[in-house]
């Protein structure tokens, strides 16, 4: 009975030791449980505090950079606002300078009247010897020359304060250029889109008018022009009422043109003048006749694209007349339309690589019209007499032409945005020192230059 009481006993307190060993296990497994799932949300949360560690970290990186650029960027503003006022302030005392010269010049006119009328009334009087005699010791021997100058140099710096000047809210007018595939007219629209002007261009090609449009921004637009065509130009001024408005068109520049055929006079049929005339004259008068009413209703600027040899006629062909031409017409327009606030402006370029002056063409052209000259004319001239003529030509293109094409655009644009345009505008140094002091030679002297430069022919007088 005892042993059997201490057996019971005893499994009794074996399962007491398992089922505390059993909880004790599962306690561990508990603990174990939430200590490994508090380290993973502690990983998860030091892994994700690191993450927005970097992200801030770049963050801040940016912000240092924009505030590094945008330091810059004030910095030179304010070198611009700094420059802009130093400019403003030149620009003040070139004006007041100019204004205390003039002051100078009307107190030494006025002298000068008084002292004269003095003179005048004193002139037989012992009295009126001595004041001119002490005048005349006081400005010295060489004082008309010293008034003239004074007076030359302040009508210089009025002309120049004036042609500096220029007009306002450019984004707001529209500007017509006509042949814009190429040369000066396709260089033209850039620059003037670049300004800000609302630029139409007329292009005689799609494939011109795509070329530009890739080039340049969404205020420039593009029409097909042919200015030999007046339903052309008629669908033209059309379209460009529709764009203009009410505001009417502030400037048309008349670019189109054509040079070929050029040569002697004597081998042109009377088709060779008309086709260049057609272009260079006709399409010039046709243009600025019917754009003319638009032009009117922004009291705008007609802008006449002539050359130097329209004021001195160095070879045969259809060119020279034509710029003859629209120099003659840009005048009596000028003087026309001037009391309705239009400016007339001429561009008298010198010789420049373009399509004009491409020595390829030309060469072709001069070798047509010679192979259709009937024999007797061509005996006249002596076989090698085109051969030489071509090497002139190429002569005097290689070593007169100029590269810089900007220097004739640079013209049309002061034409267009200066608020006193010049008259006349003369690009490129051989129009400004050969050319036009040429143009005021007597005809002789253009004469017998040309003949110099000129082959002779083999049968002349």
């Amino acid at each position: 009975m005892l042993s059997r009481l201490l057996k019971e006993h005893q499994a009794k307190q074996n399962e007491r030791k398992e089922l505390q060993e059993k909880r004790r296990r599962e306690a561990i497994a508990a603990a174990t449980c939430l200590t490994e799932a508090l380290v993973d949300h502690l990983n998860v949360g030091v892994a994700q505090a690191y993450v927005n560690q970097r992200k801030l970290d770049h963050e801040v990186k940016t912000l240092q950079v924009q505030a590094n650029q945008f330091s810059k960027q004030t910095a030179q503003w304010i070198s611009m606002v700094e420059g802009f006022n130093q400019a403003l302030k030149e620009i003040g005392d070139v004006e007041n300078w100019a204004r205390s010269i003039e002051m100078d010049m009307r107190t030494i006119a006025t002298a000068l009247e008084m002292f004269f009328e003095q003179f005048r009334g004193q002139k037989q009087t012992p009295e009126g010897n001595m004041n001119t005699q002490y005048i005349y010791e006081l400005l010295g021997e060489n004082a008309s020359y010293y008034i003239a100058a004074s007076f030359a140099l302040l009508w210089i710096l009025v002309w120049l304060y004036r042609d500096s000047l220029e007009i306002e809210n450019l984004s707001d007018k529209y500007v017509f250029v006509t042949g814009c595939d190429t040369g000066f007219g396709n260089l033209l629209c850039k620059k003037l889109d670049r300004r800000g002007f609302r630029v139409l261009a007329g292009c005689l090609t799609e494939k011109g008018a795509d070329n530009l449009k890739r080039v340049t921004g969404p205020h420039l637009k593009t029409v097909l022009l042919d200015v030999t065509s007046q339903s052309s130009i008629q669908a033209a001024m059309e379209w460009t009422k529709k764009e203009v408005g009410n505001r009417g068109l502030w400037g048309i520049v008349n670019n189109a043109g054509r040079s070929l055929p050029m040569g002697p006079s004597e081998w042109m049929r009377v088709e060779d003048f008309q086709s260049t005339l057609k272009v260079n004259i006709n399409g010039v008068i046709a243009m600025t006749m019917t754009f003319l009413p638009l032009i009117k209703k922004a009291r705008g600027r007609i802008v006449n694209v002539a050359s130097v040899l329209g004021r001195v006629a160095a070879n045969g062909g259809g060119y020279c007349i034509s710029k003859f031409a629209v120099e003659s017409f840009s005048d009596c327009l000028r003087r026309d339309i001037s009391y309705f606030g239009i400016k007339v402006c001429i561009i008298e370029p010198g010789f420049f690589k373009t399509e004009v002056t491409n020595l390829d063409p030309i060469e072709r052209e001069l070798h047509r019209l010679w192979n259709q000259l009937s024999p007797e004319v061509k005996a006249s001239y002596g076989e090698k007499y085109l051969d030489n003529y071509i090497k002139i030509q190429r002569l005097i293109m290689n070593a007169v032409c100029d590269s810089d094409l900007t220097k004739v655009t640079s013209c049309m644009e002061h034409s267009l945005t200066a608020a006193h345009p010049r008259t006349r505008y003369s690009a490129g140094w051989d129009a400004k020192l050969l050319w036009i002091p040429l143009s005021y030679m007597p005809s002789f002297v253009v004469d017998i230059g040309l003949k110099l430069v000129l082959p002779r022919p083999t049968k002349s007088v």
